[in-house]
């Protein structure tokens, strides 16, 4: 009697010539592939590695550097370039990992998950729409339109289905088309703010994003599929929601959620004008240039500026019995100076005398500046004042004394040999601007109660289009570098240097005291980057691209590239952006 096959057997299956055939072919390509040499530099360490030819950086960090939770490593740096992690290795060359401790990794990261999201609300709600408006509490602010009112369940429901998609390693793709196939495609999906920016594209291909049946087009990279995306959260949010995800202090989660309602106030104020002028992009923007409007555009947006500051000059004098000091403050490149400038002329307006004072000069000589955790030296900490004379000459002020006050040369880093004599006339206000201002240690010996607090930034910027938008650090870098080579004999390589330590002290010692403002003020304007373009642009190319700064200088010039070119002539001279492009009518 024959034995019963084993069903749980696999019946042993003859190889075909066929499948012979193959196997040696992929025998022979291995053999014959080309090996390369990779120097990868992560952090503090150096090494070489030999890896076929054509292995992609996504699979070459999978291998030789696994993360499989917390920070994950979202594109590279290849020979200095930002490379994305579909990138095929060809040659000997360096790598260098770009993960969330990189401002570079977070906007990746940032990226990718807005086309998430765009996934889930095309599959969900597919006759709705997403609009990326700002960065709040955090994260990320957009709004959804569509038939029905935004709900918490619509939120929670989003985001069930992108955890959904992130567990499953839902993959992005990404592809280069040509302008036309682009233009095409975006009138397909009638993304006429995409449309509008094809104008200006110089480039012959533009890369296509896509997951599922969501297209879209980023100006930037993103990561290969959601399994990258692990830490995120939605928070419904007023008629919106905000995104929220690690970023560069927290790295490996999500950050605390932190309210900020007033400065939402000031974005909705923004959208307000912004809907009322009918430039809400860069696109609508040019159309406005092209069609010869645009001095309208500006007197516009100079007087929405000038009724604000006319509005805190009287809420000053309504409480000018109670006030003894004005404090402005905000982070670098805000506009601080021409502020407090426009502000004095209101409160002459309203019969009431300033004296103001900065404290840039009362800034450390460089010699005796303190330094951070890398050695070098840091600007933006409270020390770098010099804290004990400011307070003594307050005082001095207070008690109607004659003060000698210092000039600082951001030239030579060092304090005049002149001074120039200083006293407080009866009924005049004192004013003191400067990045600390809102900083309580400043300026401990004056009740809190006999001070009005200002916080100045530039708080809002012109989108790309409704998918991209420009962080408004964006903005005031620009502006700091065409300020710092006008007046203080810095190249935009310097400014980009030390922006990183600025970026840190204004996390540290401005950002915290922004919410004890009594008033916020948005120092930013809709059209000033068609402006700033042709002072930065020059300096920008001159950036070497052996530096680190080189890749942060191309993102610059990309995005100012959409831009038309508005000639400085047509600004103002009392205009906030007079202090970085020169020719103001004040006297700094």
């Amino acid at each position: 009697m024959k034995n019963k096959k084993d069903t749980n057997t696999v019946e042993k299956k003859e190889p075909c010539i066929a499948d012979l055939k193959e196997d040696a072919k992929n025998k022979t390509e291995k053999d014959n592939a080309k090996i390369i040499v990779v120097t990868l530099k992560d952090q503090c360490t150096e090494e070489k590695i030999s890896v076929t030819e054509g292995m992609t950086l996504q699979n070459f960090f999978c291998r030789y550097r696994p993360r499989p939770c917390g920070n994950p490593i979202v594109a590279a740096k290849l020979n200095h370039k930002e490379a994305d992690l579909w990138t095929e290795l060809k040659e000997d060359c360096l790598i260098e990992p770009v993960d969330l401790s990189l401002h570079a990794g977070v906007r990746i990261y940032e990226r990718s998950l807005v086309l998430l999201l765009l996934r889930a609300l095309k599959d969900l709600y597919p006759q709705d729409t997403l609009e990326v408006r700002h960065s709040i509490s955090r994260g990320v602010y957009c709004e959804i339109r569509g038939s029905v009112p935004l709900r918490h369940d619509i939120v929670h429901q989003l985001s069930e289905y992108m955890r959904w998609l992130i567990v499953k390693g839902e993959k992005f793709e990404r592809r280069k088309v040509s302008v036309d196939e682009a233009f095409k495609i975006f009138e397909k999906y009638e993304m006429t703010d995409k449309i509008k920016l094809l104008k200006k594209y110089t480039k012959k291909e533009i890369t296509i994003h896509q997951c599922g049946d969501c297209v879209v087009s980023f100006y930037g990279r993103i990561v290969p599929d959601a399994s990258y995306l692990k830490n995120f959260d939605l928070v419904f949010y007023s008629t919106g929601l905000i995104l929220r995800f690690p970023d560069k202090e927290s790295r490996n989660a999500v950050p605390q959620f932190h309210e900020q309602s007033r400065l939402f106030s000031v974005f909705q104020e923004h959208k307000k004008w912004a809907n009322i002028l009918e430039v809400n992009n860069i696109g609508e923007l040019n159309d406005v240039v092209q069609n010869g409007k645009i001095s309208d555009l500006i007197r516009t947006a100079e007087a929405i500026q000038e009724k604000k500051i006319a509005h805190i000059a009287d809420s000053i004098y309504k409480d000018r019995e109670n006030l003894r000091l004005i404090l402005i403050a905000g982070p670098s490149s805000s506009g601080k100076t021409t502020f407090s400038k426009r502000l004095a002329v209101q409160l002459k307006v309203n019969g009431l005398e300033t004296l103001a004072i900065s404290l840039d000069d009362y800034f450390r000589n460089r010699d005796q500046m303190p330094v951070d955790d890398k050695g070098e030296q840091d600007f933006e900490r409270l020390d770098a004042i010099d804290i004990p004379l400011l307070n003594e000459h307050l005082v001095r002020l207070a008690d109607g004394q004659e003060i000698h006050a210092p000039q600082y040369d951001f030239n030579t880093g060092k304090r005049k040999e002149e001074t120039h004599p200083v006293s407080l006339k009866p009924g005049q206000l004192l004013m003191l601007e400067g990045i600390h201002g809102l900083n309580p240690q400043l300026t401990p010996f004056i009740n809190e109660l006999q001070k009005f607090k200002i916080y100045i930034s530039a708080l809002t910027v012109l989108n790309i289009d409704m998918h991209n938008r420009i962080p408004t650090t964006d903005l005031r870098i620009i502006r700091r570098i065409v300020r710092d080579y006008r007046t203080r004999s810095y190249n935009a390589l310097d400014t980009l240097k030390r922006w990183p330590s600025v970026r840190r002290g204004e996390n540290n010692y401005i950002f915290p005291f922004q919410d004890t403002a009594d008033v916020m003020f948005n120092s930013g304007m809709i059209y000033e980057l068609a402006v700033l373009k042709q002072y930065a642009e020059p300096l920008l190319k001159q950036i070497p691209d052996n530096t680190d700064e080189f890749l942060e200088a191309q993102r610059l010039l990309t995005f100012l590239s959409y831009f038309d070119e508005l000639p400085g002539e047509e600004v103002p001279p009392t205009s906030i952006l007079r202090e970085f492009i020169g020719q103001s009518s004040f006297k700094y």
